[in-house]
C-alpha cells in the first residue's frame, strides 16, 4: 500500500472496507483496498462485488452519491456463487489521512528469523517479502547480502551467528539454512535452549535430508537434549508433495508450510 499512501498525498481517493461478512465470501472482514479516479491499490476480493465496489467509490469521488455503506448478496445478481453476504464501506480520504491510513493499511506482521543467506535463503526472502511475516535475516559472512533487498526485511551480520537467537522476539518463527552443518548445528542447539528456557519459538524449521537430521539427532542427543525436546525442531522441512530441489520451489514450500503456522 505504499504506492497508494503517496499517490494520496497528490490526489483525494476512497479507502473500501470489508466492515462485515456473512457466509462464504471472498475476503474477511478489515479487508480494504483504495480507490482513484484512475487506479487502485488493494483488492477487497476480486469479481463483480470489487467491479460494483470499483464503481460506487468513484461516484463518490465526482460527487455522484453520498452512500457510504453498501450490502451485496454474492449471489446470481452479482454472478458469484460464494453464497455469501458483505458489507462494504466507503471512506473518502485526502492528504490529511494519510498518516492514520498508513497505521490502518500497514498489515501486522509475525517476526521471522531466517539464518544462512545462501541460494534458497534469497529465494524465501523474495517469496516472504508479500506475506505476513518481518523477516530478520542473519547471516555470519559479511558481505553476503544483495542491494536489493525488499521491503521489510532487516538484514544483520552476527558472528557467532547462533547469537542471535538470544534476542529473538517471541513468537518468533525460526528458519535455519546456514553455509554450513556446523553453524546450522549451533543455531539449532541455541533454539533448543532458548526453547528449554523460554518455550517461546512456535516453529523452529532445519533445512536438509532424513540423512542429515539423523546425523543431528544423535549429535543433539549426545549434548543432552531429551526425544521430547528435538521433536520440536521441523526438518526436513516444507509441505508434503512439493520435491523440486530449485531453490524458488523449495521456498514456495516452505512459505506455505509457515502460512500454515499462523
Amino acid at each position: 500500500m505504499e504506492l497508494a499512501l503517496q499517490q494520496l498525498a497528490l490526489e483525494a481517493a476512497v479507502v473500501v472496507t470489508v466492515l462485515s461478512t456473512k457466509g462464504s465470501v471472498p475476503r474477511g472482514p478489515g479487508t480494504r483496498m483504495v480507490v482513484f479516479a484512475q487506479g487502485e491499490q488493494g483488492t477487497i476480493g476480486g469479481g463483480h462485488l470489487e467491479y460494483q465496489a470499483l464503481a460506487h467509490a468513484r461516484l463518490l469521488l465526482a460527487g455522484q452519491t453520498d452512500v457510504t455503506t453498501l450490502r451485496h448478496v454474492l449471489g446470481p445478481s452479482l454472478g458469484q456463487c460464494c453464497g455469501g453476504a458483505v458489507e462494504l464501506q466507503f471512506e473518502p480520504v485526502g492528504a490529511a489521512d494519510v498518516a492514520q491510513l498508513k497505521a490502518q493499511l500497514t498489515p501486522e506482521r509475525t517476526p521471522l528469523a531466517l539464518f544462512g543467506g545462501g541460494h534458497v535463503g534469497k529465494a524465501l526472502v523474495n517469496t516472504l517479502a508479500p506475506l505476513p511475516f518481518a523477516v530478520r535475516w542473519v547471516d555470519s559472512r559479511d558481505e553476503i547480502f544483495p542491494a536489493d533487498v525488499p521491503g521489510g526485511v532487516e538484514c544483520e551480520h552476527s558472528n557467532p551467528v547462533q547469537a542471535a537467537v538470544a534476542d529473538l522476539q517471541p513468537g518468533s518463527r525460526v528458519l535455519i539454512m546456514s553455509f554450513s552443518h556446523a553453524e546450522d548445528l549451533d543455531v539449532v542447539i541455541a533454539c533448543l535452549k532458548r526453547q528449554r528456557e523460554q518455550g517461546d519459538l512456535p516453529f523452529v524449521g532445519l533445512i536438509g535430508s532424513q540423512t542429515k537430521w539423523a546425523t543431528f539427532c544423535h549429535r543433539l542427543e549426545d549434548r543432552g537434549f531429551s526425544a521430547e525436546e528435538i521433536a520440536q525442531i521441523t526438518c526436513p522441512i516444507g509441505v508434503p508433495g512439493i520435491n523440486g530441489k530449485e531453490p524458488e520451489v523449495i521456498a514456495v514450500a516452505v512459505a506455505a508450510q509457515l502460512l500454515q503456522t499462523l
